[in-house]
């Protein structure tokens, strides 16, 4: 990593206020070259508080940006940090509308040339792209990292119609922490408790809101720009990481898109490319995006249109590990999407594919089949991925292939068709694709969910018919990756799928699958197959990965925290716990002089052979202090998930307090009930 202070522009940063339309005021940063000159506007806008917990990430890039030519803002949403109003939903059309409000007003500035480009990671490549489906007429480029095009289906609420407990939860519980983290006295001003009352009177817990709609209505149709990609006018250049689980948003993308768009998917977790956290290899994010703005936003010619349409890498073959310093591979480029050089090829799973017995076979898994899934957001933690699967391809149903005779390498969407019969009238299918080594070592590769209610449709429930055989189909995420001679493909089908998956009430029979009818598709790259011209293309290179220097933050000694992640049994009871430190920054001081204190734990419970056993827990304490001027306040939540056959119940609590006294406490309960839950 490269720390540059050499830049071609000197910079100066101030905070500001932007006002809104209806008298609020938002909170911002600005990082731009000192002079009278005019530079573009790039727009990062979060609800993750500029003035500290993103502070040591703003600090690598946005002063970077700067340091060529930019204004680099870097804005609070409504109701979070140290910005007026009161928090909403993710995503609601407050948050929009106040976005494309922000666009305006940076361009209107005396500043900025009147072109605007919108960053970000997670929340705020969401955000991007849902603000450039509404085409505010200064936002000419985006860069979208980490992000969804389907709330519904491809988020953190469900995944393949079903209710996705392992982030549903812990994604809730961690933005009811955080909305009720109190403005900064230092920056907000002497009004800031009163306004810090204000939110924590008006909060909600937002699983309230996500399990009343369990199936793809209106309420995931906002914001889901797959509805309309015709809506995006500005260029998108969408990144991904192949260990992240918005991938597939970066492939629909390169297919849909009408607006100029390059895509790049490295092997990367849910983390900006260029930070160096595991797996890599990192990349020289930022240059790389330098040369997307200045095509778009300085009208100079980079090259970035005659890259390939995508970049991605192909994993090679590892042995299962929990983490990954960096992923052996090399870049590809394909200038379609989906690819010529792709062929889906069908493996029979009564034909390629066998499993140990002939015939149709049930498929009855465990509860605790999952605890071995890994994070559903790798982080670039040390216990982050999963590990060597021969445990949960023991709780499923597997089919394997011969010893492979060539090389397979994969990209894109595997599908999965199966012919089922259940006594039921609900559950869940779960496929994984495994790396089966010779010593017999078992590397998940890719995965895949589907619902039984929405296998006609997200939007609609359908209960199976009792005794009744159908054919369901359904994809897998997408991958890269390439099969060695000698190794096995594993199709492992399970019932249960514990916790990414809440499990259907009755649904511990599982179901039967019948290898005839049923098969395992995969798209099989060809590289002969690809354009005659991708030959004679240069090798994709990256330049070394290069930032600001760093902000001086001192953070807690690593000898300090936990374990990471613990699975539990308790053999008496057949109870499986998984308790879970998702370390998403841990204690800190930033240069201020602010101490921050973070804890968290996650735990995810349950009895095999018992599906309405499930249950969720979370915990989380922040502080925040200073010694001058003497500031101490701590915000407390918990939050709890369990179900009965018929309900979904919830129960969340949050206590604030200052120099030890309690200013507010409030508890909600709530009984929602499961329908494609």
């Amino acid at each position: 990593m490269r720390h540059r202070e050499d830049l071609p522009y000197r910079t100066t940063c101030a905070d500001t206020r932007i006002p809104l339309p209806d008298g609020t005021e938002l909170y911002a940063r600005i990082w731009r070259p000192v002079g009278t000159g005019r530079f573009p506007a790039l727009l990062e806008y979060l609800p993750y508080r500029l003035s500290d917990w993103t502070a040591p990430r703003d600090a690598q890039r946005h002063p970077w940006y700067a340091g060529h030519g930019y204004a680099s803002v870097r804005v609070d949403v409504r109701g979070h940090g140290n910005s007026g109003g009161l928090p909403g939903d993710e995503y609601d059309a407050t948050e929009l509308a106040d976005g494309v409000a922000v666009v305006d007003w940076l361009a209107a500035q005396p500043w900025c040339s009147g072109r605007v480009g919108m960053f970000g990671i997670s929340w705020g490549g969401f955000n991007s792209l849902q603000i450039a489906a509404l085409a505010p007429e200064p936002l000419k480029a985006v860069v979208t990292v980490c992000s969804t095009d389907d709330r519904y289906d491809n988020d953190v609420h469900y995944l393949g119609g079903s209710v996705l407990a392992v982030d549903m939860h812990a994604w809730s519980a961690t933005m009811l922490a955080f909305a009720a983290r109190p403005p900064d006295p230092q920056y907000a001003g002497p009004g800031w408790r009163e306004q810090w009352l204000q939110r924590l009177d008006h909060l909600d817990p937002l699983i309230h809101t996500w399990l009343d709609h369990q199936a793809r209505d209106g309420y995931w149709q906002h914001g889901s720009v797959c509805e309309d990609y015709s809506a995006i006018r500005a260029a998108v250049l969408a990144v991904g990481g192949w260990a992240d689980p918005y991938r597939d948003t970066v492939l629909r993308l390169a297919q849909h898109l009408d607006a100029p768009m390059r895509g790049i998917i490295g092997p990367w977790s849910h983390q900006y490319p260029d930070r160096g956290l595991p797996p890599g290899p990192a990349i020289g994010f930022l240059q790389e995006t330098l040369r997307w703005w200045d095509q778009w936003l300085k009208d100079e010619d980079t090259g970035v249109m005659a890259e390939p349409l995508l970049r991605t890498w192909m994993n090679e073959s590892v042995p299962p590990a929990t983490s990954y310093p960096e992923r052996p591979g090399r870049w590809l480029g394909e200038d379609a999407w989906p690819s010529p050089a792709i062929a889906m090829t069908t493996y029979r799973l009564d034909g390629t594919l066998r499993s140990s017995q002939p015939g149709p076979v049930q498929v009855a898994s465990p509860q605790h089949t999952g605890v071995d899934a890994g994070r559903f957001f790798p982080f670039g933690n040390d216990a982050d991925l999963p590990p060597d699967q021969r445990e949960e391809d023991g709780r499923s149903v597997c089919f394997d292939s011969a010893p492979l005779a060539r090389r397979i390498e994969i990209l894109g969407n595997a599908r999965v068709r199966l012919r089922l019969s259940s006594l039921g009238t609900r559950g869940q299918v779960i496929a994984r694709l495994c790396d089966v080594a010779p010593d017999g070592s078992s590397t998940l590769v890719t995965r895949g969910v589907l619902n039984l209610l929405s296998r006609h449709g997200r939007d609609r429930t359908a209960p199976w018919t009792p005794g009744a055989t159908e054919d369901v189909r359904f994809d897998l995420v997408g991958i890269a990756h390439a099969f060695p001679l000698g190794h096995r493909l594993r199709l492992a089908v399970s019932s249960a799928y514990w916790p990414w998956i809440w499990p259907h009430p009755g649904s511990a029979a599982g179901f039967t699958v019948d290898p005839d009818g049923s098969a395992l598709v995969l798209p099989v790259r060809h590289p002969d197959r690809a354009p005659v011209h991708d030959a004679d293309r240069a090798p994709i290179t990256f330049a070394e990965p290069e930032q600001a220097p760093p902000l001086a933050v001192e953070y807690a000694d690593p000898a300090d925290l936990g374990p990471e992640r613990t699975v539990t049994r308790d053999v008496a009871t057949g109870t499986w716990t998984l308790d879970v430190d998702p370390r998403y920054g841990g204690t800190r001081v930033y240069p201020d002089g602010l101490e921050f204190s973070e804890d968290a734990r996650e735990s995810y419970t349950v009895v095999d052979q018992d599906p309405l056993s499930a249950r969720t827990a979370s915990r989380w304490t922040v502080g925040l202090r200073r010694t001058q001027p003497a500031w101490d306040v701590r915000v407390t939540t918990s939050s709890t998930i369990a179900a009965d056959a018929t309900h979904f119940l919830t129960d969340n609590q949050v206590t604030a307090e200052e120099g030890g006294a309690v200013l507010f406490h409030r508890r909600w309960e709530r009984r929602i009930p499961r329908s494609q839950g």
